[in-house]
């Protein structure tokens, strides 16, 4: 029987989730993960991907999700979608909260001000109650939802902003946590996700971020589409180098 377009992309998503863990050894036996859920196609993905992994026999795996609320940020998901989507997903939910104080931000010092905004400051402390909630939770592992247009759109912004190659890594070791950040869908392109997104009807967040704008990153990630233009293979030439340039250290430098 013909497959449907969703059943291939689907198979195609899970193939590359499979390899990538393979790969980068992203799972192993005993491994207790804590799925990062923001709401958004690509964490909503990854539930499902955790879901299907949790049934196989190896490696032997727990999952379960968690969704960081900022208290003190008018940012809103739908959270009852959240929640019926894990159950439905066979993952728990654990909806965790924080806030911070950004007057507490350095503003005397411009590279510091400029750094400290809110959107800096509510990521930073999402990753804190992340990390802080696996290690009081017993879990080894959190799985991040970042794309291969992630990896790239980050390269190509250090490349020109930095002037170094790095961007991020599959899997990281937290250099004050024991935890290690993983992010298998590292090989998956972001058109994948959002086309099954499309197919399977994801909800979008309810509320945008008030505070959210035009980014750099979103400006790269267009220079990053006209260069696919000209180049249709440029992912991959991209990813080769990425690989190529990869150093033997996976321990973060810096961590909340």
């Amino acid at each position: 029987m013909k497959k449907t377009e969703t059943e291939l992309t689907e198979t195609k998503i899970t193939r590359l989730f499979k390899r990538a863990c393979a790969e980068h050894l992203l799972l192993e036996d005993g491994d207790r993960v804590l799925v990062a859920v923001s709401g958004g196609k690509d964490s909503l993905e990854l539930v499902r991907l955790f879901s299907r992994q949790m049934r196989i026999h190896k490696p032997r795996i727990e999952a379960e999700a968690a969704h960081v609320i900022m208290d003190n940020i008018p940012y809103e998901t739908e959270r009852e979608y959240l929640e019926s989507f894990c159950n439905d997903s066979g993952i728990k939910l654990n909806i965790i909260h924080s806030s911070f104080d950004d007057s507490s931000a350095d503003t005397t010092n411009a590279q510091q001000r400029k750094r400290k905004t809110k959107c800096f400051l509510c990521s930073w402390y999402r990753r804190k109650a992340l990390f802080e909630y696996a290690t009081s939770n017993g879990f080894n592992k959190i799985a991040l939802g970042h794309h291969q247009d992630d990896f790239l759109v980050t390269f190509l912004m250090n490349l020109t902003f930095e002037g170094n190659a790095q961007t991020m890594r599959p899997s990281m070791k937290m250099r004050h946590y024991p935890i290690t950040v993983i992010r298998p869908l590292c090989l998956v392109p972001e058109h994948l996700i959002s086309s099954l997104a499309h197919l399977l009807k994801f909800e979008k967040q309810k509320t945008p971020c008030p505070y959210e704008e035009k980014s750099m990153r979103d400006d790269m990630t267009q220079i990053f589409r006209q260069i696919e233009t000209l180049n249709p293979e440029a992912r991959y030439s991209m990813w080769n180098a990425i690989c190529n340039n990869t150093t033997n250290s996976d321990i973060a430098q810096e961590s909340p």
